[in-house]
């Protein structure tokens, strides 16, 4: 990263690298829910019927979620921010593509993505990066190509800076959004909404998690 590189990616990225494998020891199968598994299997559907080209799992942390995605027949690579998490997924899925980048600037020619899968990445863009992000989502997917997010949610907007994790000096910022707030940049970046999912908290959750689906228009 160069000295422009805004200020919220080194403090995350270097905070996932000096957690990364204490993350993947404490989260060793990804997603937990069987509806948050259910949602990524229509997602993989979605994209299956759409076109051939591959997805992007942005923010795939140690590549649980890219792994999922390959064994229901999607072609499928992971980003990461964190060189630390990327290591750690090659490691565990040598036949997957993971390379470190931001979804704020993607590495990616326009159109050239059948889906972006984002769960629980976006948490840590600030609210004024967001819509530079989304608008990255919209140039890098195909006509009809579908987008999943997911993330902590609430009533109200909110956040939380973490110092310290799994017993590591971090400087980790959490952003909560309500989905209609995000639904809005996601349409403002031309992205069109095609449904919402809200459950509620489970096992030791502490905020309801959002699920927004929308798509570029075909």
């Amino acid at each position: 990263m160069s000295d422009s590189t805004p200020a919220f990616l080194r403090t995350t990225r270097t905070s996932y690298d000096a957690i990364a494998e204490d993350y993947t020891a404490r989260y060793p199968s990804g997603l937990s829910h069987p509806l948050d598994r259910s949602l990524v299997t229509a997602f993989a559907e979605l994209v299956k019927a759409n076109g051939p080209a591959p997805v992007a799992d942005l923010g795939s942390g140690p590549g649980h979620v890219t792994a999922l995605l390959h064994g229901l027949g999607v072609p499928a690579f992971g980003v990461d921010l964190s060189p630390a998490m990327v290591s750690l997924a090659r490691e565990a899925h040598p036949q997957l593509r993971f390379h470190v980048g931001s979804m704020t600037s993607l590495d990616l020619p326009d159109t050239a993505l059948g889906g972006i899968l984002a769960l629980y990445s976006t948490i840590h863009v600030p609210d004024e990066h967001l819509p530079t992000a989304f608008a990255e989502f919209h140039r890098t997917l195909a006509p009809g190509a579908p987008v999943l997010l997911a993330f902590q949610s609430g009533a109200e907007p909110g956040g939380l800076h973490l110092t310290e994790r799994f017993g590591h000096e971090i400087a980790l910022d959490y952003h909560w959004r309500t989905p209609a707030q995000v639904n809005t940049l996601l349409n403002r970046a031309g992205l069109e909404q095609v449904a919402t999912v809200l459950r509620e908290p489970a096992g030791e959750e502490t905020r309801p998690r959002a699920f927004l689906l929308a798509r570029r228009p075909g």
